[in-house]
């Protein structure tokens, strides 16, 4: 099953990068909740799929363009997937780089968890494995 939802995390990235907002949705359960990292101006967390779209829908909405791009291999530990990826922005104001790391938990074939890190070695640690 774990293998599964390595596959769950990269179609999340894929639907991210070609601006496929339904597919988004699709892909987290009704009841997901969203965990931003430390810091973040919107602490959240986001609870239920509706009010992670809308954090979507802004983040999306605040560039003229952006994208993700893993830097690392999407990782599975059992119920959870996780990657390092830079989320790329472009637009109306300058641009930004950001390093993440994301620990999804998948069940059914859907998120019904996401954890964002700043510090990919906190990520690893939260996902269960050896830092």
């Amino acid at each position: 099953m774990s293998r599964e939802n390595v596959e769950v995390l990269r179609a999340f990235f894929a639907a991210w990068n070609a601006g496929d907002m339904g597919a988004l949705r699709e892909l987290h359960d009704p009841s997901a909740i969203m965990h931003a990292p430390a810091g973040w101006p919107e602490p959240g967390p986001e609870v239920g799929r509706d009010a992670i779209m809308r954090q979507f829908e802004r983040l999306r909405s605040a560039w003229e363009a952006d994208w993700v791009e893993p830097i690392g291999d999407f990782i599975d530990a059992g119920d959870r997937a996780l990657v390092r990826f830079i989320w790329h922005t472009a637009g109306r104001v300058p641009g930004s780089h950001m390093e993440f790391t994301e620990v999804a938990t998948v069940r059914g074939g859907r998120v019904v968890r996401s954890e964002f890190f700043w510090d990919h070695e906190e990520a690893v640690k939260a996902a269960g494995l050896e830092g």
